[in-house]
């Protein structure tokens, strides 16, 4: 089954961007060579398209350097339908490998999450700037939308990164490392980082 993309644009940029986060590099080399680059760019669509289905999505308005992708407290009927979907996603379009690399993954770090947060929190599940356009201040759009609406209802959040040096950036937005975890099937650590509201 062809897969119809909404975002190609904004997946290229999370892809370049994302090239550094051992998560994404992790899910891409367990998939066959000559199919690994293409079926990320769809999984990376998908999760644009499903933040906008069941969180929040900030896609600028002047330019497709990046992007960013929020998941919001649901119900347990619709985090069901969720987890469903995505599941079905991964078994069509990242064959078995890239499904239980990504099973692997995400059932680790969500037990681990799950001890330091709980489903009251939005979570930043994607964000990323094309690394030549990264530090020219276009990564904060990408968080303050979002965060302006979790302060006025008073909703904390949280996000994960593989990626150090990302922590000193999100620190300038009130979040603050509460956990670091090794996680095994990557074989690299990573920081939980929580952020109150204001």
């Amino acid at each position: 089954m062809e897969y119809q993309f909404a975002y190609r644009n904004h997946a290229q940029a999370l892809y370049e961007a994302l090239q550094v986060d051992a998560f994404y590099t992790t899910l891409e080399k367990s998939m066959p060579n000559g199919s690994a680059r293409e079926a990320m760019l769809r999984y990376l669509d998908y999760s644009i398209r499903e933040g906008e289905q069941y969180g929040a999505v900030v896609v600028p308005a002047d330019h497709e350097y990046g992007i960013s992708v929020w998941s919001k407290p649901l119900a347990a009927d619709a985090e069901a339908r969720k987890h469903q979907q995505k599941q079905q996603f991964l078994q069509t379009y990242m064959e078995r490998a890239g499904l239980d690399t990504y099973n692997a993954i995400v059932e680790y770090m969500s037990a681990a999450s799950g001890k330091v947060v709980n489903g009251d929190f939005w979570y930043l599940s994607i964000v990323g700037i094309i690394p030549e356009q990264q530090g020219k201040g276009l990564g904060a759009e990408l968080l303050e939308r979002v965060l302006s609406e979790t302060d006025r209802l008073q909703a904390p959040t949280y996000l994960e990164t593989f990626t150090p040096r990302n922590v000193a950036f999100y620190n300038r937005f009130g979040y603050r490392s509460v956990a670091a975890v090794d996680e095994p099937t990557t074989g690299a650590a990573y920081q939980v980082l929580v952020r109150d509201y204001a």
